[in-house]
């Protein structure tokens, strides 16, 4: 089950880090406007915001080994379409692998709870690092791609053969696991998360740590080049640096993480490494791009913490469900209009500077809220 749970967790990513990293050639390629181009970095986001709602349910339906079996499948089919036609088809086929990632977004934390109960934080480590690792290849791998096959197409397509093995990968190995399924608790019954103070909490925690992410995976590259002058292939290993340094970090943070009763000075340790990164990139972007990647990456640990605090803050599989749920169905809402926005204010604005301190802002605010949701007690 734990090497089933990598290998899907691979896939989380990669879908979105590819297309990032040649998005310049993009958008060339297809002639579309910024508006387009930063609605195609909201879409992931406000993907699974939407599609999250369903996850509990194809959960119960299914049981987990199939619905996320069948998510992999979506992903797959979605990857192959966003590159066969034009703006809308890559916006529509983004949609639908996106869909799909979005049910193991929600389901994963799920199987972790009820399949390692003793070791949540073991395993949220290799999943989260893992997922890491895919983003890495992701945006470091798919410029190259480019240069040898020739075309952003067939490069951003080559990662359905990755989500397809994952696929094969998985299904093979849930024919002799144990069976997950999603189940609502007797006394969860009647009882809505959405009147939950502390729900409500590590919601928002959980937004605007995704909003960080995305907005990062979705223009990193293009800050790099507009504003350290930096070329496109090292803007793409300077991205994938911050996606590989969340494998030792998921690895580190989690665990330790679920061995305190509160995560409260972990939240503000990593806030402050976003804050520093981020505020470098704003007012001294080509002194030190290396740095200011460096610490971006690190703080983006803050997406281990908040999964592994949505099971440290519930006591049952069936309150994990629904809190993770609710957490990444309104939180990727949230941070949907993170990535848009962003770039609507930098085509508005002609500098990267006022995004990146509105960001900066958000950071505070986020690191505030996590110092809240880590204060030791359950919903």
């Amino acid at each position: 089950m734990a090497i089933g749970v990598a290998l899907a967790a691979a896939n989380l990513r990669p879908a979105v880090t590819s297309l990032a990293s040649v998005l310049g050639d993009v958008r060339a390629s297809l002639g579309v406007s910024t508006a387009w181009t930063s609605l195609l970095t909201a879409v992931p986001t406000l993907c699974f915001g939407v599609a999250a709602f369903l996850a509990p349910w194809l959960g119960r339906r299914l049981g987990m080994a199939r619905a996320v079996g069948l998510s992999l499948a979506v992903l797959t089919l979605g990857l192959v379409l966003r590159v066969v036609n034009g703006p809308s088809t890559v916006l529509g086929g983004t949609f639908i692998a996106c869909a799909g990632i979005a049910v193991c977004n929600v389901l994963i934390p799920v199987v972790v709870k009820d399949s390692f109960p003793t070791r949540v934080g073991l395993v949220t480590g290799v999943y989260t690092a893992a997922l890491a690792a895919g983003a890495a290849l992701g945006a470091a791998l798919t410029p190259g791609l480019e240069s040898l096959l020739g075309s952003w197409r067939l490069a951003a397509g080559a990662w359905a053969t990755l989500s397809l093995a994952a696929l094969l990968i998985w299904l093979a190995g849930a024919r002799h696991g144990r069976e997950v399924r999603a189940t609502a608790a007797p006394a969860a019954v009647g009882r809505s998360l959405l009147r939950n103070p502390l729900a409500w909490v590590i919601t928002v925690f959980f937004g605007l740590q995704s909003l960080l992410a995305y907005t990062v995976m979705g223009w990193l590259p293009q800050i790099l080049v507009d504003a350290a002058g930096v070329d496109r292939a090292t803007a793409g290993l300077l991205l994938a640096v911050t996606m590989v340094l969340g494998v030792p970090v998921s690895l580190v943070v989690p665990p330790l993480a679920a061995r305190r009763p509160g995560q409260s000075g972990l939240v503000a340790v990593l806030g402050a490494l976003s804050v520093l990164g981020v505020l470098g990139l704003a007012v001294a972007p080509a002194a030190a791009p290396a740095l200011w990647v460096v610490l971006i990456g690190v703080g983006m640990g803050m997406f281990p913490l908040a999964l592994v605090m949505i099971s440290l803050r519930t006591s049952s599989g069936a309150d994990t469900a629904r809190l993770s749920a609710m957490a990444q169905s309104i939180g990727y809402l949230i941070s949907a209009a993170g990535p848009f926005a962003f770039g609507v204010l930098r085509g508005a604005t002609g500098t990267w500077t006022t995004s990146m301190l509105v960001l900066v802002g958000l950071l505070v605010l986020l690191t505030a809220l996590g110092w809240v949701a880590g204060r030791p007690r359950t919903l």
